[in-house]
């Protein structure tokens, strides 16, 4: 056992499953104290609704937070993103020029302001109609110079973020800034906002639970990897099958399906 990244999804991803859940920060938290093992929550959420999940389940405080799909990190102890981050996701961003050419599509519905970040503007797309809006909205973008990227989840939530602004990016990110190694990174997910950990980290290690949406299934089973688990269980359950798979924990997986 060494020491190793864990980035993991929240919601439908470590959390969904209280008692597999209890489990599993049982064996990161000592894993942790042991090895000095990194825990990265990096979440769709905002930092408000991230709080927010806090007193509702039981989480271990992260080494590590990465908001808003990518967006933003902060380390453990400052309450200001970090700077260097910061810095390369304003290049050709500009987020009122975002809006204001979003504005244009009616089918798009504005996401509830605690959603809307400096980098992240949100919407809700009814997926009926994404695959005719998504091209057209990207085209329209990208016409004015801009850099971004449209992030399309669990067949409702469109994010239009800087191209490097994604749970990916920050992964590979952190893996530089820690000199964590990607054969000792593991990331897990469960939607289409966690396609980008797969597909820019193919070297890493990757947890598909299975509770997972049709969206990221697809591309797994049109991509295959042995770098990349598909789990039996859903949420904290499958984790930690993943994390046994890959040897990343040695004891016995009790968890449930």
């Amino acid at each position: 056992m060494t020491q190793f990244l864990f980035v993991t999804d929240l919601d439908n991803t470590l959390v969904g499953n209280d008692h597999a859940l209890a489990r599993l920060n049982q064996h990161l938290s000592q894993h942790r104290e042991e090895y000095g093992s990194c825990i990265v929550y990096a979440t769709g959420r905002s930092p408000t609704l991230y709080r927010q999940l806090t007193t509702e389940r039981l989480l271990l405080e992260p080494d590590i937070l990465v908001p808003s799909v990518g967006t933003a990190i902060y380390f453990k102890g400052t309450e200001t993103p970090d700077p260097e981050w910061i810095s390369k996701l304003s290049q050709n961003w500009n987020r009122e020029q975002v809006v204001a050419i979003a504005a244009h599509f009616a089918d798009l519905q504005t996401q509830p302001p605690d959603e809307q970040t400096p980098f992240k503007a949100s919407y809700f797309l009814a997926e009926t109609v994404a695959a005719a809006v998504l091209p057209k909205l990207e085209s329209a973008l990208k016409q004015q110079g801009l850099d971004i990227q449209l992030v399309y989840s669990s067949g409702r939530d469109l994010d239009i973020l800087p191209r490097q602004g994604n749970k990916g990016s920050a992964t590979r990110f952190l893996q530089q800034r820690l000199n964590i190694p990607p054969e000792r990174t593991v990331m897990c997910g469960d939607s289409g906002n966690d396609l980008s950990f797969f597909q820019q980290n193919q070297e890493a290690r990757g947890i598909i639970v299975g509770n997972a949406q049709p969206e990221l299934l697809e591309w797994h089973q049109a991509n295959p990897s042995p770098n990349r688990y598909l789990a039996h269980s859903h949420c904290a359950a499958g984790i930690l099958e993943g994390l046994l798979h890959f040897g990343f924990l040695s004891q016995p997986n009790p968890a449930a399906k």
